[in-house]
């Protein structure tokens, strides 16, 4: 029987899903098997079995617990973005349910606005001790047309920071306006 009627005849055979799915487990289990099998092929396998949810979340765990397999995953900016983006959501649901099931959450709540309060009392102070140890230091020094355009520009961030610090304090109103944002990055 030549190699292309016994491909015929096993796939004949394995019409039957139920037949077909254990005998491509029983391949699958075969290392000889899977080696010759291109990596094309594999990912597509892969992608395949991969569909349920419940497979695919227990294969990227098995997968990512493989520090070879974990740097080559996080080297892409996507999958990173994405592992990242799962961390911050996951923070959100415990953090939401901790506030909604537990008896001290009104409490830990009053912390976190006073740790808020002291960090941003304590980023003032940070600047303005920064400013008085650095700007002494531009004693008897010029600064180029371009260093002096460059102090500048920062110097109405800062000015703008301060404006809507200030506005959060007196009104409430902590959200960012589209100028305020365009200007903190630079556009």
């Amino acid at each position: 029987m030549t190699p292309k009627e016994k491909i015929t005849a096993i796939h004949t055979l394995a019409q039957d899903d139920q037949v077909a799915a254990v005998v491509t487990s029983d391949f699958l289990k075969r290392p000889e098997v899977t080696a010759k099998v291109t990596t094309v092929d594999k990912a597509r396998v892969v992608e395949e079995f991969t569909r349920d949810e419940h497979v695919a979340t227990t294969a990227a765990r098995n997968l990512l617990r493989r520090p070879d397999v974990a740097f080559k995953a996080m080297s892409d900016d996507t999958a990173r973005f994405q592992v990242n983006h799962a961390q911050v959501e996951r923070s959100r649901q415990a953090r939401d349910h901790f506030e909604d099931t537990s008896p001290v959450a009104p409490a830990v709540k009053k912390i976190d606005r006073t740790v808020e309060f002291l960090d941003l009392v304590t980023a003032c102070h940070s600047f303005v001790a920064a400013a008085g140890r650095t700007v002494p230091g531009l004693r008897a020094r010029n600064l180029s047309e371009d260093e002096a355009t460059i102090v500048h520009q920062n110097v109405a961030k800062v000015r703008a920071t301060l404006d809507w610090i200030e506005t959060a304090i007196d009104t409430g109103k902590v959200d960012m306006d589209d100028a305020l944002a365009r200007m903190l990055r630079g556009e």
